[in-house]
């Protein structure tokens, strides 16, 4: 087959593949008006969210219709729908896929957009802002944001002779509160009082916690940095202390998440780090339950990493080949305003990722946490993952040395530096592929998270993000702990 026959087909598939997926999609007509396509994610509640969203603005105004399409695996298929020149309009992304997508160019700059609407970063709580930027350009904008904390459940508090409404502060206040909850009958565990190994979603981010990050945010991998080992090296104590063996017996029983088998939901474990929308499975499958969160702890020692966190979102953007851009990015304007994004993030029982709010919102939100999460994202502490296009593949050498420390079938060091001696090289051919086109790899690329730290007069919740590099670098060697 010739170069030229083997592009046709490609094309033919990329051009078909919609209908093989989908099938036929009905077209919509509404007198006149214009009508755009919006892909999402989202079903049940959150999609029912959206919907109520989508409904609002169509009733606002009578020159624009959004008909909205639940799709599963939407970033893929919004790909392959692109790449037949028939994507959506607007299309709904997670926060992971705007960079990636945005150097294949198969999403549209929003910046004129922006710039027309008088929309800019003071919109914004800076790390969501921060999450649509790429190379020094706006790629998206925000739809639901989450934080995450440490959630506990007060009843098992009680039991353990714990004061309920008072939630460990620091990791040595962690282990003693998860010695006291934990219980182990005849050599087996019954229940736990903590684990870092559960839910299990941000194993690679521990070093987070310890004022670590990554990489250098300019072209070294960093994740054998003494504040990553002394993370990992933190979670490798707590297999050793209950045994890795009585501990995956244990986790054997574990149900599906979003079931009332949760090992949370059912007390099986005590304390969790969990995000915002743990209110949601907690209220649908344990409305009994007696719950609190709180920021999770920091190294003894070390205030300056108090109310660390990771934060994330979801994003809405126009695909580079959209029909209708100019009318995507009216309906994109609408839910990122205040009643629109409040409509959509109290429908969702998350918080809004714009600067201001109103006092109903906080009000009548349904989470009884709504605030902490919410000042969460403005933490100096607030994580990003690493904005590197290697990201995919180096979160999943991470995750394996978590595992592989954990079972403890290597240190942490080692673990980490194994990681290092794989990416590494990987990473600076990277490099020399954009040094060969004449662009910095770096550049514009956005650091992991906002400060370094604590600002000089202390940060507490409820206080505006900082606006920059703050605080300074603590030497983590001397970690007590660690």
């Amino acid at each position: 087959m010739t170069l030229r026959n083997a592009l046709w087909c490609l094309g033919v598939v990329a051009v078909i593949a919609p209908l093989i997926i989908w099938g036929p999609i009905p077209e919509t007509r509404v007198p006149g008006r214009t009508v755009i396509s919006y892909w999402e994610k989202w079903t049940g509640f959150e999609g029912e969210a959206m919907q109520a969203t989508v409904d609002a603005f169509n009733a606002s105004q009578d020159r624009v219709f959004v008909k909205l399409l639940t799709v599963s695996q939407v970033d893929r298929k919004m790909l392959l729908a692109t790449a037949g020149n028939e994507p959506p309009d607007v299309v709904g992304l997670w926060s992971y896929n705007v960079d990636a997508y945005a150097d294949k160019g198969a999403l549209l700059p929003l910046d004129e957009y922006c710039a027309d609407a008088g929309i800019d970063a003071s919109d914004y709580v800076p790390v969501y802002w921060e999450m649509c930027q790429h190379r020094g350009r706006t790629w998206s904008l925000p739809t639901t944001p989450a934080t995450v904390a440490l959630h506990w459940n007060k009843q098992l508090f009680r039991e353990a002779g714990l004061d309920p409404e008072r939630p460990p502060e620091t990791l040595s206040e962690l282990a003693e509160y998860a010695e006291r909850l934990t219980i182990v009958e005849d050599g087996e565990v019954v229940r736990l009082g903590y684990i870092p190994a559960e839910p299990g979603w941000w194993n690679w981010a521990w070093g987070y916690f310890f004022g670590a990050e990554l990489w250098d945010e300019e072209s070294q991998i960093t994740c054998d940095d003494p504040g990553n080992i002394a993370a990992f090296e933190w979670v490798a104590g707590y297999a050793q202390r209950y045994g890795v063996q009585q501990l995956q017996t244990f986790r054997s029983g574990f149900g599906s998440f979003s079931s009332p088998a949760n090992p949370f939901l059912s007390g099986k474990v005590a304390m969790v780090l969990q995000g915002v929308w743990m209110h949601n499975f907690i209220d649908t499958h344990a409305p009994g339950l007696e719950w609190g969160a709180a920021p999770f702890p920091y190294p003894d020692g070390h205030p300056e990493l108090k109310y660390t966190t990771i934060a994330d979102m979801d994003v809405l953007c126009i695909p580079a080949s959209s029909q209708h851009p100019d009318e995507a990015f009216e309906f994109i304007r609408y839910v990122n305003s205040m009643e629109g994004m409040e409509i959509l993030c109290m429908g969702q029982r998350k918080h809004s990722p714009l600067r201001e709010v109103t006092e109903q919102f906080t009000r009548d939100h349904p989470n009884p946490y709504i605030e902490l999460f919410t000042d969460l994202g403005s933490s100096p502490n607030a994580y990003i993952r690493p904005r590197m296009g290697l990201w995919t593949e180096y979160q999943s050498e991470l995750t394996n040395a978590f595992d592989r420390v954990w079972l403890g079938e290597v240190t942490a060091k080692a673990a980490l530096s194994e990681v290092k001696a794989r990416m590494q090289p990987k990473l600076d051919r990277e490099i020399e592929r954009w040094a060969r086109r004449g662009d910095s790899y770096a550049e514009g690329l956005g650091p992991e998270r906002l400060g370094t730290g604590m600002p000089p007069g202390g940060w507490e919740l409820g206080d505006p993000a900082p606006a920059a590099d703050v605080g300074a670098a603590i030497d983590l060697l001397a970690m007590p702990g660690s």
